[in-house]
């Protein structure tokens, strides 16, 4: 049994599930609280992930752990191929149409299946497919600023 030996049971977001495991070490938040944990393995196990943290040694250390939310630095990530990005890039970009009618600021992103979506606030609430080449015609993070083919009026 894994939570014996201290494994612990880790519901990953990455693309590949596993991936997770290749970005040690991990920042473990909850609440106001965090810290650091080196991972030394990990495998899948059907939708889950277990994985092998130093220092968590059995049940009552991977108890602790429950319910801690896993991040890692933003400098842990390779870099991007050119017309690709992270989301937490594009999150904060000015919006505007090619036409130069300012939507507003991205504040989300979601997956749907199809594409993603970016989330714009502005005087509405706007959901734009992130189509690049076809909704989205450019984006400059330099500048932080993203140009969309969107009618204004949707």
């Amino acid at each position: 049994m894994f939570g014996v030996k201290g494994w612990i049971k880790v519901y990953s977001f990455t693309d590949i599930r596993e991936d997770i495991i290749r970005y040690s070490p991990w920042l473990l938040c909850k609440a106001d609280a965090s810290q650091s944990v080196e991972v030394l393995d990990g495998v899948l196990q059907g939708k889950a992930l277990i994985a092998s943290l130093k220092g968590v040694n059995g049940r009552t250390e991977a108890e602790a752990l429950v319910g801690w939310e896993i991040f890692i630095r933003q400098e842990q990530l390779p870099e991007p191929v050119e017309g690709e990005y992270y989301w937490s890039d594009l999150i904060g970009l000015n919006v505007e149409t090619s036409l130069g009618v300012k939507l507003g600021v991205i504040e989300d992103m979601m997956e749907t299946g199809a594409n993603d979506v970016v989330i714009v606030k502005g005087e509405r609430d706007r959901a734009i497919p992130f189509l690049q080449g076809q909704t989205i015609l450019s984006i400059d993070l330099a500048v932080g600023n993203m140009i969309v083919d969107w009618d204004p009026e949707f």
